[in-house]
């Protein structure tokens, strides 16, 4: 594991981080509760937030309308409040993955397919471990990380205290934590044949995103997995994970590398990673990410989706 970078604490004692520090030492104390308890509380933190008028419920509402056209209402309405009470169990889950000792997580988690993971190191060219933004993301990568050591990567958080706290974090508890913008940083990893952690699924606008189908809709995707995978050879392992029933925790899927890929078309590479991360969003998908603005950027002469 890496070493985390210094904590300078007194730059975040100023009155404006006082709300954040309180809001952290809950969390402390929240995970020191019992599993079934925790989950618990997750759920009731979820429910509070549904209350809430808050904009992201309307960007949640809006995607599960296009990705699931053929629900009904009610059954989307359904869905969307089991969203929110996965959301709030991912906030005591991140809690968790930041500050639990090992010996608490361990048992928590069915892990399958770890041979597909040891196959494709084997080769010799690192592996991107291609993941979705779920909302047990934080705290699967923990869980995997006591079976197998590999790099994680992280962008900017907006809370400034929350981003340094999370970057230790990582830091800590992974073989190296690298910012999305370094990309020789990510290079090296895979030349030093380690597997990295990697979640393209969110939009993105930037020169190298392509349109790519997700549900059906045209998504603004970036085509880096293809691009990484064909300057490093890396292997692309799909990584996936489940939020099981009651108290039997949780389920992480190593899948066999990808074959033949990254093919000589980018735009059919990228739908190809989109096809994987939507076949496993369809097999739990209260615990995707739904709040996020997934087709926020739209084609030439699109209209808008998110409109309030």
């Amino acid at each position: 594991m890496s070493n985390p970078t210094p904590f300078p604490i007194r730059e975040f004692l100023a009155p404006r981080y006082w709300l954040t520090w309180a809001g952290l030492a809950l969390l402390r104390l929240v995970i020191a509760l019992p599993f079934r308890a925790q989950l618990v509380a997750g759920q009731a933190l979820g429910s509070l937030l549904y209350l809430l008028p808050l904009a992201p419920k309307h960007y949640a509402r809006t995607n599960l309308g296009l990705a699931f056209p053929e629900r009904s209402d009610v059954e989307r309405r359904a869905l969307l409040k089991a969203h929110y009470h996965a959301l709030g169990m991912s906030l005591l889950e991140v809690a968790t993955s930041w500050w639990a000792p090992d010996a608490r997580l361990r048992g928590l988690a069915q892990v399958e397919g770890l041979e597909h993971l040891a196959a494709a190191q084997a080769r010799g060219k690192g592996v991107i471990l291609l993941s979705g933004h779920f909302t047990t993301l934080e705290l699967s990568g923990r869980l995997l990380s006591l079976h197998a050591p590999f790099a994680v990567m992280y962008r900017d958080q907006k809370n400034a205290l929350v981003d340094r706290i999370m970057v230790r974090a990582r830091q800590r508890n992974f073989v190296a934590a690298i910012h999305r913008n370094d990309v020789r940083g990510l290079l090296r990893q895979l030349k030093n044949n380690q597997a990295v952690w990697y979640a393209p699924d969110q939009n993105y606008s930037g020169k190298q995103s392509v349109f790519a189908p997700f549900f059906g809709i045209a998504a603004a995707t970036t085509s880096a997995t293809a691009r990484l995978a064909a300057a490093s050879g890396a292997a692309v392992v799909p990584f996936f994970q489940e939020r099981l029933p009651g108290t039997r925790g949780y389920r992480l899927v190593l899948e066999p590398a990808l074959e033949d890929f990254p093919g000589d078309d980018p735009a059919a590479d990228t739908a190809r990673v989109n096809a994987v991360v939507e076949a496993h969003v369809r097999r739990a998908p209260a615990q995707y990410l739904w709040v996020h603005r997934r087709f926020k950027t739209r084609p030439p002469g699109d209209a808008a989706v998110y409109v309030d």
